[in-house]
Parts: C-alpha cells; sequence; structure tokens
C-alpha cells in the first residue's frame, strides 16, 4: 500500500481530490481523559473556577473540527455539516479509574473523509478540559484517541472492532 501524501519522488503534497464524488461522509472518533476522583466531581457539580468545563470544551470540539486544516497541513479545509461531541463519565473505583469519555461525530459532503477532523475535535475537546483543570490536577492523562467508524467514499465504511488493542 502507497501513502498518497508522497509524489513519485517522495516529496510531500495534497491530495488532489478533484475528480472524487462528493458523497456524504461521517466519521466518529473517540478519546478519554483520566483525573483524579475530586476533579471529575467538580465538573460535574459546574464548580470549576473557570466555568462550565463540558459546555466550553465542547464548543472548544467543534471549534477544532472546523480547524483541521489550519492545524495538520495537508488536510484540505472541508465544509463541514455536523459537528456533533458526547461526554460520558468514566468512574471505575475498583480500579481508581476516574475522568470523561469523548465521542465527536463530523459530517460533510465533499470528496474527501472527515476522519481528522472528528480526531481533532475529540483531542481539543479534551485538551480544553486539562486546561481549564490543570489547577487542581496537572496529572490528568488523555488517552485512547481513535478512530471509531468512517462511511462514505470509495474505501466506503470502517468500523473499529471492540477488540482492536490501542496500545498495539
Amino acid at each position: 500500500m502507497s501513502l498518497t501524501h508522497f509524489d513519485a519522488q517522495g516529496h510531500a503534497h495534497m491530495v488532489d481530490v478533484s475528480a472524487k464524488a462528493a458523497t456524504h461522509r461521517v466519521a466518529r472518533a473517540q478519546g478519554t481523559i483520566l483525573m483524579e476522583k475530586a476533579t471529575l466531581e467538580v465538573i460535574e457539580q459546574g464548580t470549576a473556577k473557570k466555568g462550565d468545563v463540558l459546555g466550553i470544551a465542547r464548543i472548544a470540539g467543534i471549534q477544532g473540527a472546523k480547524k483541521t486544516s489550519d492545524l495538520v497541513p495537508l488536510c484540505h479545509p472541508l465544509a463541514i455539516t455536523k459537528v456533533s461531541l458526547d461526554w460520558s463519565v468514566v468512574s471505575n473505583e475498583h480500579k481508581q479509574q476516574f475522568g470523561l469519555h469523548c465521542e465527536a461525530q463530523v459530517e460533510t459532503i465533499g470528496p474527501t473523509g472527515v476522519e481528522m477532523e472528528a480526531l481533532s475535535a475529540v483531542q481539543v475537546a479534551l485538551l480544553t478540559v486539562y486546561d481549564m483543570c490543570k489547577a487542581i490536577d496537572r496529572g490528568m492523562v488523555i488517552t485512547d484517541v481513535c478512530v471509531l467508524s468512517k462511511s462514505g467514499g470509495r474505501s466506503g465504511l470502517y468500523e473499529r472492532k471492540e477488540d482492536q488493542s490501542l496500545s498495539g
């Protein structure tokens, strides 16, 4: 399999998508930020000094999806038609793991997919949680960021297998 972002001479270039059909494309990505139990409680109670952590992180994730081509040099600027972010609490007393799980869905109608935009949405949202809570917990860890699924385009449907390891 060859990498599409390199020309015959091995130089990086933006892939020409002008001959590709415009189709409805959807990508979903996920990630988690682990933190101290007390940090999670502050977020859940809405008492963080910087404000509504999840609301602001959701807006940041949407903005991250929209700005992907500004951050990743060979990404095409896309006319995104939808971005949504959903949060769920990670709470495992037995393992002493606490945090927030973020899942993003990004959609467009165009000649190239939105996987990078979904990944950017998740990562920017999780970075925003870190930024807003770092004063109380600098040990937070962002983990397990990956594409869950993508559809549309010539390569069709991709769905991550449940048993697919994130650690190799």
